[in-house]
């Protein structure tokens, strides 16, 4: 896909790049949505490359003041980070387009490969390229914990609040009371002024963002820029803003419900999915136990093995990890044969899946981005926010001992271990934490030994 063309000066130009047209950024934002590979790390990445560096739409203070907001909230950082920088650039309409648009390609995508995975899945050759892709989504998971580890626990308390959240999770507790009481405990931990550092102010779910560098020319919305009207704190705005989106959720699920009844397969998609987008502090390794133990225990769409075959095809596509959600709804609806029609069933519950996945995040960035703005500092949540990290720590690790399970024991604990399958996991495990290899030359690389694999043994 040929990327847009910049329409930035020169860094030696005195002079401010030209205002960004509404139709400029439509393309800007489509081709992010195409290209955003490499998970959060690599689209935040990206955006500050494009935004900051190369197109000097944004200042650097301005991009870090709003990644700081994004990380404070529940939900994927990188989408709500894109849906900040479109509603500053053009207000409420860049808003929703940024962040749409971000979303709109994995979407297709992921619903021509689970249509694709309930076609030809269990054929040899695709078995093959998913025995692959399980070792090495296995490994990313590890790398998530390893990497979130090394940046937040660093007081012993948070070790023990870790272990405390695995513990937790082999128990079957359910992840919001994990969350509640991480929270809790990190708030009175903070009140004692125990002298534990806080973590690192960059985005530490799931690696850190770009270091702060001066500015080398002056950006099209910059640090001394004055504010645009629609960033001006306003509450009745704020109140509107609340009351339509609130609305809106409450509209589109009441309206599931009341066609086709509270106990439909909809309808408690809705629901849970909407309580997974609030709870999701941590990105979305920390959502995957939550949906994991819902989707697979609890409502019985997938299973664990076909949990794992998502993830590791939403590992491959571009945008936010967390559109796993929609080949969970696609696998749902798909079985369950809504409508009378398996892919049509499966296709409308991806989309009512990533509705409400989605729908809060666009409603914390409207709703909260001008009190952002005008009050230019953040609240002080740290001690809060390190108890919820710790306990993503040790939910991610139970999360990936349930995926190391499930790819080196395929036949359960009464039948052989897959060796193979072992020393591949430990290979793109090294390969990852390591040697730093990228996420989408690890996938190919294991997508490859996979297909060896199927001809050799």
């Amino acid at each position: 896909m040929t990327e847009p063309q910049a329409v930035t000066q020169t860094h030696n130009s005195p002079t401010l790049p030209p205002k960004v047209s509404w139709r400029e950024a439509l393309k800007f934002w489509w081709w992010l949505g195409c290209m955003s590979f490499g998970g959060p790390a690599g689209q935040i990445a990206l955006m500050h490359e494009e935004l900051v560096v190369r197109r000097r739409w944004m200042s650097e203070k301005r991009y870090l003041h709003a990644l700081n907001y994004c990380m404070l909230l529940p939900g994927p950082e990188a989408q709500q980070l894109a849906t900040y920088m479109g509603w500053l650039m053009h207000g409420t309409r860049g808003g929703i387009a940024a962040g749409a648009l971000f979303v709109l390609p994995s979407l297709v995508l992921l619903i021509v490969l689970s249509w694709a995975y309930t076609a030809w899945g269990q054929h040899p050759w695709g078995q093959a390229l998913l025995w692959g892709l399980k070792p090495a989504v296995t490994a990313l998971v590890l790398q998530a914990a390893h990497r979130l580890a090394l940046r937040t626990l660093k007081g012993h308390w948070l070790w023990v609040l870790a272990v405390l959240a695995l513990l937790g999770m082999l128990w079957g507790l359910p992840v919001a009371m994990i969350i509640l009481g991480a929270a809790a405990t990190g708030y009175v931990m903070s009140r004692r002024a125990l002298p534990t550092p806080a973590p690192d102010a960059s985005p530490a779910r799931p690696t850190s963002a770009p270091v702060p560098t001066r500015d080398p020319a002056p950006a099209w919305l910059d640090d001394h820029t004055p504010p645009p009207p629609h960033t001006h704190y306003s509450h009745p705005r704020l109140v509107r803003a609340l009351a339509i989106g609130v609305g809106l959720w409450a509209l589109s699920l009441g309206l599931i419900a009341l066609v086709f009844g509270p106990a439909h397969t909809l309808t408690h998609m809705g629901g849970f999915f909407t309580q997974a987008a609030l709870l999701t502090f941590g990105g979305a390794y920390a959502v995957l136990p939550l949906v994991t133990q819902a989707a697979v225990v609890q409502y019985g769409w997938l299973t664990a093995a076909q949990m794992m075959d998502g993830l590791a095809l939403g590992e491959s596509t571009p945008g936010p990890l967390i559109m796993v959600v929609a080949f969970v709804g696609f696998l749902g609806g798909h079985s369950q044969a809504l409508f009378g029609h398996p892919v049509l069933g499966g296709v409308v519950a991806a989309c009512v899946v990533t509705w409400f996945t989605f729908l809060p995040s666009f409603v914390f960035i409207l709703v909260g981005g001008p009190l952002v703005e005008s009050t230019r500092h953040m609240p002080s949540l740290t001690g809060p926010l390190q108890g919820i990290m710790a306990a993503v720590i040790g939910m991610i690790v139970y999360l990936a001992g349930v995926f190391a399970r499930q790819t080196w024991l395929p036949g359960g604990w009464h039948m052989l271990p897959d060796l193979g399958a072992i020393a591949l996991t430990v290979l793109a495990t090294w390969l990852l934490i390591r040697k730093q290899l990228s996420v989408f030359k690890l996938l190919g690389l294991c997508t490859a030994l996979g297909l060896v694999w199927q001809l050799v043994v």
